[in-house]
């Protein structure tokens, strides 16, 4: 899954080939629609904040990396989050699966409905 806006870059069609060509899935939200971005701009300002900024200036990119695949791991594994009952997401979303059917998801390369 490959979120972004509705930018000519990323509406053009040799970008989608690309996409199509690596397997991902497109999610672009509407023209002028400002709350396509808002989950995904909040957690860059976390990432930003918990991470590059707390254990940066990093060395090089390498390390960069490293950090990011760290936080990563914790945001997804061991976070409490208080919206779904101060469990890490992945327990919640077990849990939600484990309850509820998958609803089929898109091949790769048609469009998305978020």
């Amino acid at each position: 899954m490959h979120h972004s806006d509705a930018g000519a870059q990323y509406t053009a069609i040799r970008y989608a080939n690309r996409l199509l060509d690596a397997g991902a899935i497109a999610s672009i939200g509407s023209v002028g629609d400002s709350y396509d971005n808002a989950m995904a701009e909040s957690v860059i300002g976390l990432y930003k904040t918990e991470c590059v900024r707390r254990d940066g200036p990093f060395r090089g990119v390498d390390d960069l990396e490293l950090a990011t695949l760290s936080w990563v791991d914790w945001f997804n594994n061991n976070r409490l989050h208080s919206m779904i009952g101060h469990v890490p997401p992945v327990e919640y979303e077990a849990l939600y699966y484990r309850h509820n059917q998958p609803a089929q998801q898109p091949l790769a390369g048609e469009p998305s409905l978020h």
